[in-house]
């Protein structure tokens, strides 16, 4: 892998914190967006799967009657000797991958691939896959989704990819300004799910209020920014998570030092469902 460039992922702050401190944060539920900040992200809220070893998540998103629709999102810490010989039970639902701390080793139809920190995968629904721990501690989302299939249209490949090898794609008439780290070939209608990471530089924005079909997760790797939800203007920052229901109002101001940059999950490119 590349080590032109050196990112960091904000996490979890684990832990809990002090019986001094104040139950005052941004945290917010709404039937049009949820803010999870990373200061609610502690011990106490972990889940755990069975078929695992040393292993705890941080459940993000799931799909749920009011909230997310088509997808779940995990942030998952693995711990010494820690993985999974079959991480996915369901053969319909395809996975993507994306580490921030430490390295894992994922072996996809018995290929072993090792992601750090950058790192990603993509496995299409039915693959047989697992995933081992290959450093003291690691971390890396787990995005699900059932994948829908089309007449016709193969399943995706697998991809293995760093953000570090990839060069962002600046959006028109941003001058770089707002840009878009792409894991998935955009044309590649195969796919009904984009992963992406969205980078604004200080004082970047997003000029114009986003009103769409896709729904979205939106973690903050790194940075802080105003971002625009639904009627509501929230400040967020490292390790904070959001999801948009489905033509949710949004548009967003980086507020700098740093770029303001996060791992954006969306779906695509498949007909409405008619309910």
């Amino acid at each position: 892998m590349s080590n032109a460039k050196k990112n960091s992922y904000a996490g979890p702050f684990a832990g809990l914190p002090p019986q001094s401190d104040l139950s005052v944060d941004t945290a917010v539920f709404t039937d049009a967006y949820a803010v999870i900040p990373a200061a609610t992200m502690r011990d106490i809220v972990t889940s755990f799967l069975p078929g695992w070893k040393n292993m705890r998540m941080w459940v993000i998103a799931r799909p749920l009657s009011g909230f997310a629709e088509t997808f779940s999102q995990y942030i998952v810490e693995l711990n010494g000797d820690a993985g999974s010989d079959r991480p996915e039970t369901d053969p319909t639902v395809q996975a993507s991958l994306f580490c921030t701390d430490g390295s894992i080793e994922v072996t996809i139809d018995g290929k072993a691939h090792v992601l750090t920190a950058g790192g990603f995968a993509y496995i299409p629904a039915g693959t047989a896959w697992s995933v081992k721990n290959a450093s003291d501690l690691s971390r890396f989302h787990w995005w699900r989704k059932r994948w829908e299939p089309v007449e016709g249209l193969d399943k995706p490949d697998v991809i293995i990819a760093n953000e570090n090898d990839i060069e962002p794609i600046a959006m028109p008439d941003t001058n770089g300004a707002w840009a878009t780290t792409r894991f998935m070939d955009p044309t590649d209608i195969r796919h009904d799910m984009h992963i992406t990471i969205v980078t604004l530089k200080p004082g970047g924005s997003i000029p114009f209020a986003e009103t769409h079909v896709m729904e979205h997760g939106l973690f903050v790797i790194e940075g802080k920014a105003v971002y625009r939800l639904n009627q509501d203007w929230v400040e967020v920052g490292p390790g904070d998570f959001m999801w948009l229901r489905a033509f949710c109002p949004q548009c967003a101001y980086a507020g700098g030092p740093s770029n303001f940059r996060y791992l954006l999950y969306k779906d695509v490119n498949r007909h409405a469902k008619m309910l």
